[in-house]
């Protein structure tokens, strides 16, 4: 028999490739506009071209996973990851980054869910299987908080390229990994594949994310923005149409019924929502207003990526005993705390100790939320159909974030662009003016032109103003991500069970009945 611990270290190197890329690459964004000479709209979709395939396909390939072998697309996906991240660290111009980077959501959207489903085959027992999803959403939140500082000692030492170049002998070393040690796993009854559930999912998914995407730019009230909100419910009804009336569904959607499921899935996206809101805020605070290199910046990060990964661990142990309504209600509460703290405090100044104990608090929260949210969703389907429930959970996760990013950054954008116009001094020039108000960072580097051209007060004026426009936008940014918090804690409190149900009790039966047979004992057990 496999060893366990290895089995789980396998999936959680996988976890921790995937999630490791998400924050990776955008440290190294300024370096791609020097040597790539790409634009801001080219840097955006560097980073949302892997978010949107990626998102548009988790479900298809979560499905395929349990029909066709949970085992062989975690190895296939693997391979398409690290390939396509190779690839992608010599290319020569922002277009075939982009494309790159596409693939490699295509290997992610492969990998991520096999990695869940097959934890959830493995370690079957609640206890163990909520041991090992602490661990795995430990590794989630640590990955994510670890990528500014991994990025940030490559690009000190090397040039953007690192970045993905890294990842290659890591995939292979998974690769490896996993082919020893993972013992093959898939839905031995499979029915054959819901190609109409696939096709309307994907483009569910895709339509969704690229709409969230695109609304900072043309505005949330746009024609744009609300013709993609409406073609996406449209083709979400579709789905679920075709889903409930199908004779082999891709997805049950009856399992939204179960509020284990439902009201756990909206947990992780709230916990997603705040957290890459977060990292947005969080690293901009500490490269322009505070002046942090990208590594000082990750380094400065650690207290939130060690404190999630406590949190993550303690909160699904907890939950199998104290039950996951307290724990994840408890994990938003301080999520939201962090937040009106944060809110209340924030200042060019204020010592890094504070900041500290504030994202330990932030990342104990995101733990006890996130991963023993996890643990009900995956303990609410059956272990047939887990690749499916896993890619359920991964789109709750992909879809808090990119709201996260989109949402907080147009408050924040917003907040901001109105404050600095009330204080900008009037002596600089209107194209000055205009290019600060694209971002601080801009602003920054437009007060160090005006600097070189000797106008030091005039540039110290414009920084001052620049960052305290920031802080505003800050301010406002956190306290719309801690009231989002402080909803979910409280749809928790009122809709997240518990404990999972206990099994009916059979009725007596009137006249003794044969005891089952061993071979329908273990059929049921494995059912």
């Amino acid at each position: 028999m496999r060893s366990k611990p290895l089995i789980l270290t396998a999936l959680l190197l996988a976890a921790f490739l995937v999630n490791l890329d998400t924050t990776l690459v955008n440290v190294a964004l300024p370096a791609m506009v020097r040597e790539l000479h790409a634009t801001t709209t080219q840097l955006q979709w560097v980073v949302d071209s892997f978010n949107l395939v990626f998102a548009a396909l988790l479900l298809t390939f979560g499905s395929l996973s349990d029909r066709f072998g949970r085992k062989g697309m975690l190895l296939a996906g693997l391979a398409v990851f690290g390939t396509a991240s190779l690839v992608g660290g010599f290319t020569t111009s922002p277009a075939q980054l982009i494309a790159a980077r596409s693939v490699m959501g295509l290997g992610a959207a492969m990998t991520f869910p096999a990695t869940l489903s097959l934890i959830s085959n493995v370690f079957t027992e609640r206890r163990e299987r909520a041991r090992a999803i602490g661990l795995w959403g430990a590794i989630a939140g640590v990955a994510i908080a670890m990528g500014p500082i991994v990025g940030g000692w490559l690009l000190e030492h090397f040039s953007w390229a690192s970045i993905f170049i890294a990842m290659a002998p890591v995939a292979a070393a998974a690769i490896i990994l996993a082919a020893l040690v993972i013992p093959t796993s898939k839905d031995e009854n499979a029915p054959a594949p819901d190609i109409p559930g696939l096709v309307l999912s994907s483009a569910t998914m895709a339509l969704l994310v690229f709409t969230i995407i695109e609304a900072p730019t043309y505005g949330w009230a746009a024609a744009r923005s609300l013709a993609g909100f409406a073609a996406s419910a449209v083709l979400l009804a579709a789905f679920i149409m075709r889903e409930r009336f199908a004779a082999h569904p891709m997805l049950d959607v009856r399992l939204f019924r179960n509020m284990r499921f439902s009201a756990a899935s909206g947990a992780v996206t709230v916990s997603f929502f705040t957290l890459f809101g977060f990292i947005f805020l969080i690293t901009q605070y500490f490269q322009f207003v505070r002046g942090y290199g990208p590594l000082s910046t990750g380094v400065r990060l650690l207290p939130v990526a060690l404190s999630v990964g406590a949190g993550s661990v303690a909160g699904t142990q907890i939950a199998v005993r104290a039950g996951t309504k307290l724990v994840v209600t408890t994990g938003l509460v301080a999520t939201a705390g962090f937040y009106a703290w944060v809110a209340a405090t924030t200042s060019t100044t204020l010592s890094y100790g504070v900041i500290a104990a504030q994202m330990v608090i932030y990342g104990l929260g995101i733990g006890l939320t996130s991963a023993p949210a996890t643990e009900s969703i995956m303990g609410a389907v059956s272990r047939r159909k887990a690749g499916v429930g896993s890619a359920v959970n991964d789109s709750t996760r992909l879809i808090g974030g990119t709201l996260g990013v989109a949402v907080i950054g147009s408050v924040y954008a917003s907040v901001y662009g109105s404050h600095l116009t009330a204080t900008m001094p009037a002596a600089v020039p209107g194209r000055v003016a205009a290019v600060a108000h694209q971002s601080v960072g801009a602003a920054y580097l437009a007060a160090g032109k005006i600097a070189a051209l000797g106008h030091p007060a005039l540039a110290q004026a414009l920084q001052h103003a620049a960052a305290h426009a920031f802080l505003r936008g800050l301010t406002v940014g956190a306290i719309v991500a801690g009231a989002v918090a402080a909803a979910g804690a409280l749809l928790a409190v009122l809709f997240l069970p518990a404990q999972p149900a206990p099994p009916a009790e059979p009725a007596r039966p009137a006249q003794p009945e044969a005891q089952p047979t061993q071979a329908e004992a273990h059929a049921v057990a494995a059912d």
